[in-house]
């Protein structure tokens, strides 16, 4: 089924979901959104105020080539640790309380900073793994995401910049972190309940079985984690790389089979592309929590319960 066909059928649905909303719960259902994005209207009048923190998530070279006035630049691997050398080692796990919190501050993050965040060009989940990190570190009240990236900041008419912002440490107090992180053993003891739904953010082709996704060390198992529901990531942007309206995302949710007071549980390969689809998760009103291992994790045992349904297909 094309995209087209899938949101014309996903907006009628989601008029269902939304009526599954107390009246009196309306607002603050419909308020997280507007938290967590900001307008390149709205950048473009903030960009140099003082307790501005810009973020900018892409590649080095593209970075170089020209940013917003004043971002820096970040890499997953400047907020998160990989076990590289260990066998069944993971990749883009949360680092230790005060190791994020130094690494936050070399970002030039501050207790009283605004965080933006954006990507650069393509590629939503990397900014969203930030976004999500923020979050984690009891950050999440003051950042926001950049919709449309960069390229919404450029299509406004807005000016880049090759200047380099100085570097300047932030003066960060203790981290306050959420408990928006589960392992294994937590995912298997709760997919299926009622109020949790497990979401696969891959792309469809991995959770289906089409294809197999490949971790650190070997490839993963083939299907996706057994009562998993699926939101890819390809799905909560538009052609322009925005988020869809909340009627979209409402349907796509509920179209997968996640009820609206659900408590969404996110998983992909290795931890960053779930991001995305929780953070679309989030401006519905969800609670989300990320399983960090993601699927790299889960496939390392064998004896924890895998659906492949194209295997189921082929018989």
């Amino acid at each position: 089924m094309t995209r087209t066909r899938n949101l014309s059928i996903l907006t009628v649905s989601a008029v269902v979901f939304l009526s599954f909303i107390p009246s009196g719960r309306a607002k603050a259902q419909s308020d997280p959104r507007s938290g967590l994005l900001v307008t390149s209207t709205w950048l473009a009048r903030h960009v140099t105020d003082a307790d501005i923190v810009l973020l900018h998530v892409g590649s080095k070279d593209e970075y170089d080539a020209g940013h917003i006035p004043g971002a820096r630049f970040v890499d997953l691997d400047d907020i998160s640790v990989s076990d590289h050398e260990k066998p069944g080692g993971l990749m883009l796990q949360m680092p230790t309380p005060e190791d994020l919190r130094q690494k936050l501050a070399a970002l030039g993050i501050s207790d009283n900073s605004r965080i933006v965040v954006y990507y650069g060009n393509d590629w939503v989940t990397p900014a969203t793994r930030v976004v999500f990190t923020l979050d984690y570190a009891g950050l999440g009240a003051q950042t926001s995401l950049l919709d449309g990236g960069m390229q919404a900041y450029k299509r406004d008419g807005n000016a880049l910049s090759k200047v380099k912002p100085a570097l300047r440490t932030g003066t960060l107090s203790t981290l306050r972190i959420r408990p928006l992180v589960v392992d294994a053993s937590w995912v298997k003891s709760h997919v299926g309940k009622a109020g949790i739904s497990v979401v696969d953010g891959r792309a469809a082709a991995f959770y289906d079985g089409v294809q197999t996704g490949r971790g650190m060390h070997s490839s993963q198992r083939t299907g996706h984690i057994a009562g998993a529901k699926s939101v890819p990531f390809t799905e909560i942007t538009d052609e322009n790389l925005k988020l869809r309206s909340r009627e979209e995302l409402a349907a796509i949710f509920l179209k997968a089979g996640v009820q609206p007071r659900d408590t969404v549980v996110g998983y992909c390969h290795i931890g960053q592309q779930a991001t995305g689809m929780l953070f679309a998760a989030r401006s519905l009103g969800h609670p989300v929590l990320l399983y960090d291992g993601s699927f790299e994790d889960w496939s390392a045992h064998a004896d924890y319960p895998v659906e492949n349904p194209s295997a189921k297909g082929a018989r």
